[in-house]
């Protein structure tokens, strides 16, 4: 049945004061909700073997520290911020400078360098890289990473930094990021300098900055024998524990007269991944020695749980301003807690999640923070929560779309 002018003029008066009271009352009044979840969720672990005594080792190098790799922990420390000369282990923090600018896409592995003529006067540990001639970024690290090349650790420094005294500027900004409290970079190479200087403890959060941030460069560090030039130069690694320690990914060996020997050593076995550091070790075979002996011991006492994984969805929820979607809740990093095997633990799982939550939001815009605590009360671990995407404010014309859509539905 048609309905006449007067009742269609009617009906459409009453539509719009409809339309015009709900758009004022969600656009510019709309209440602001709370959304705090707590999820308990109890997690438990049971591993044999398990050791409780402290280690007590014959050590006869200078300082050593083992770490674990995923939480940072410090399993075992022996004079860890004795400031020592860190040799061609400087070069950890060259790597993790080009990686950064790789990772970032500022530089591709195609990309090439230059021997300038500084560059190709380093001495020591080298690959005669000659003035004028040209590898690419993808070679250059092969170099730095296998054979600990100086030469081309001073021109990449000089093509990432600008010039090579400002790439070390950039080393000692990195280092006070990490909280390097101990450490001092002269040069990008690592020959012995006086006010060039490290300490044990240092040098593993540099490399754990290295492998967690930028994997990619265990592609390299865990070479054993590889060539530049057309294969005409042979690159064969300084670190010989990659042929005989099963799980080795890296990292950097360093000698020189005064440094004696360093090594930070990188492994992975069942999940877990150790980072191994000794420094000014008499010999290369105690050192390397003295690294197995280390890794052993966090093998075989040490395991990790993972809370959860980075990225990982928690909740799905409204967001006041925006009637057209849900916002995925998800965690910022991934989270580890290291344990001894052979350890009972229980933890409550407990997920907040900020109030008032009002679009815009903007991709990664933390909006909580999940927590693990133990029995004690004691907080474990925790990371923060945020949105996997851009959350925009809905337009008005959203919103008259979708009134139109429900009184289409009531009438039909």
């Amino acid at each position: 049945m048609k309905i006449g002018n007067k009742l269609k003029k009617q009906f459409v008066i009453c539509v719009v004061v409809y339309v015009f009271s709900l758009l004022i009352n969600l656009v510019y009044a709309l209440p602001d909700f709370a959304v705090v979840e707590t999820n308990n969720k109890k997690v438990t672990t049971v591993e044999s073997s398990i050791q409780t005594n402290a280690p007590t080792f014959n050590f006869k190098s200078g300082a050593h520290i083992l770490m674990e790799a995923s939480t940072g922990k410090i399993i075992y420390a022996n004079n860890e911020t004795e400031t020592l000369y860190p040799a061609s282990v400087t070069k950890i923090m060259t790597m993790l400078l080009i990686m950064e600018k790789i990772d970032s896409g500022a530089l591709k592995y195609t990309d090439t360098v230059t021997c300038t003529k500084q560059a190709s006067l380093m001495g020591g540990s080298q690959v005669w890289f000659k003035e004028g001639e040209v590898l690419t970024i993808d070679e250059a690290l092969k170099c730095i990473a296998v054979v600990s090349a100086n030469d081309v650790s001073y021109a990449m420094a000089e093509l990432v930094g600008g010039s090579h005294d400002n790439f070390v500027s950039m080393m000692n900004d990195k280092a006070k990021e990490l909280g390097m409290d101990y450490t001092k970079f002269m040069n990008a190479h690592g020959i012995d300098e006086e006010g060039h200087y490290t300490c044990a403890k240092d040098i593993a959060l540099m490399s754990r900055e290295l492998i967690t941030k930028h994997p990619d460069i265990l592609k390299y560090t865990t070479i054993w024998q590889d060539s530049i030039r057309n294969g005409t130069f042979t690159l064969s690694s300084t670190n010989k524990l990659l042929k005989t320690y099963s799980g080795l990914t890296g990292l950097k060996t360093g000698s020189t007269s005064q440094a004696m020997y360093n090594l930070s050593a990188t492994a992975t076995r069942e999940g877990l991944t150790l980072i191994a550091v000794v420094m000014k070790a008499p010999s290369g075979d105690i050192r390397g020695q003295e690294i197995t002996t280390l890794l052993n011991y966090g093998f075989s006492n040490y395991s990790v749980l993972e809370m959860c994984k980075e990225a990982e969805v928690v909740d799905k929820i409204k967001i006041n301003k925006n009637i057209s979607e849900e916002a995925e809740v998800v965690t910022k990093e991934c989270k580890s807690l290291l344990m001894l095997k052979g350890e009972k633990r229980e933890y409550t799982k407990q997920i907040n999640i900020k109030e008032k939550l009002i679009a815009p939001l903007e991709l990664n815009e933390v909006i909580g923070e999940v927590k693990w605590i133990d029995e004690e009360g004691q907080i474990v671990c925790k990371t923060e929560l945020v949105v996997n995407k851009k959350i925009g404010r809905s337009k008005i014309d959203e919103y008259i779309s979708r009134i139109l859509q429900k009184f289409t539905r009531f009438e039909k």
